[in-house]
Formats: structure tokens, C-alpha cells, sequence
């Protein structure tokens, strides 16, 4: 296959299995998907998904979001993990928006990834998802799968997001990130990997990995 044959494969391969593609953090507008996506750092989404009604009871926007303490969120948003910085950063950006954009969830990178605990990968979430702005969020699940696909030399993050944004085309990032998510977790996992189910690296693989799987297999 040529780079581009692999690319389209992805592409095709990616719609068919997911036409629909479900949000994996429930929100309702920009700033709670910015809140759910601070939040989901080096947690799960299943766990910030049970913990986000409890926040967004007692305030769902900033106005209401500053008259809590940090105390109080931290004590709320404990089980996610990381309480200390996120309730900080979540207390400090609502104040940010109150103050400099009248509450409401700035639509640019520079905008976001100066708030406080929101860096590039949480500002790329909220620009594709909240704002359908085109963006390519790489977490873990793609970057290890640009990896496996050969379309990546894997070094870093950075590079990863890179080179899906010079592989893919533009209008698709938005649903394609998602997909590659969705599509990490169930067939190509970093821990309990079948090949058999993974068909995308079975078929388009970089060879080391192929080898290396079999090999453990053996």
C-alpha cells in the first residue's frame, strides 16, 4: 500500500465502524466541556462523568462556579485525582472568564491555553468539540496508534499531532480524533492487545510492532 492508500484505509476503516461517534464527556456547553476536559487528566472519562453532575449542580458556570471555594470544589471533584491543582486552576480560570471575557469559553489556543491547568491538549478538546473549530487532539490512544500505523515516528506528542494534521485532511480532525479514541480503546488497547480484532494495525502495521507482538504471542 502507498502512504496515501494507508491513509485512506484509516479514514475508511475509522467511518465504517463509528458513523456515529458518541462525545465521551457529557457537557452541555463550552465552559462545562472546558471544566469536564480540565478534569479528565490522567483520570478516565467514565470516572469524570460520574463526578461532573455533582459539580455542575451546585455551579455549571463561572459566576456560580466562584462563589464555591476552592476548598469546596476540590472536595467535590476529589475522586478524579489531582484535586489540588484542578480545583485550583478550575476556581482561577472561572474568574479569568468573568473578568476578561464577560464568562464566556474563549474560541482560540491562545486564548484558552493562558487560563490556568489548561494546556494545548485541553484547549485543542474544547476548540474541535465545544466550537467545531479543526483541531486534532492527540491523548494517549493516538498517539500510540500513529505509532503502530507507521504515520508517526512516535517520539512525542508534538510530533504526533504534527504529523496527523499534515497526513489527515483538515475537514475530518474534528471527527477522525474522536474515532481514533473510540477505536484505540476497543481494538487496540496499550494492555490486553488481540491483533486479531485490531484490524487497521494487522493491516497497515509498522513491521517492529507486528514482530514484536507475534513474538510475545509465541
Amino acid at each position: 500500500m502507498t502512504k496515501q492508500e494507508k491513509v485512506d484505509f484509516v479514514i475508511n476503516t475509522l467511518k465504517g465502524l463509528y458513523p456515529e461517534i458518541p462525545i465521551p464527556l457529557d457537557h452541555k456547553d463550552p465552559y462545562t466541556l472546558l471544566i469536564a476536559v480540565l478534569m479528565s487528566a490522567q483520570s478516565t472519562d467514565v470516572r469524570v462523568n460520574q463526578i461532573t453532575p455533582l459539580l455542575f449542580k451546585r455551579a455549571d458556570n463561572p459566576f456560580d462556579m466562584i462563589k464555591l471555594s476552592v476548598e469546596e470544589i476540590r472536595e467535590i471533584i476529589k475522586p478524579v485525582g489531582l484535586s489540588p491543582m484542578k480545583s485550583k486552576g478550575i476556581y482561577g480560570l472561572s474568574h479569568i472568564l468573568i473578568d476578561k471575557y464577560n464568562g464566556e469559553v474563549p474560541q482560540t489556543y491562545e486564548g484558552l491555553e493562558e487560563l490556568p491547568a489548561v494546556g494545548h491538549k485541553t484547549a485543542a478538546v474544547v476548540l474541535s468539540q465545544a466550537f467545531g473549530i479543526p483541531a486534532f487532539p492527540v491523548d494517549t490512544h493516538i498517539h500510540r496508534l500513529m505509532y503502530r500505523w507507521n504515520l508517526t515516528n512516535g517520539k512525542n506528542v508534538v510530533q504526533t499531532e504534527k504529523d496527523a494534521k499534515r497526513i489527515f485532511p483538515k475537514e475530518l480532525w474534528n471527527d477522525l480524533h474522536l474515532q481514533m479514541i473510540w477505536y484505540g480503546r476497543e481494538y487496540s488497547p496499550a494492555r490486553g492487545w488481540d491483533m486479531e480484532k485490531d484490524i487497521i494495525t494487522k493491516t497497515i502495521g509498522r513491521k517492529t510492532v507486528l514482530d514484536d507482538y507475534y513474538k510475545k504471542k509465541k
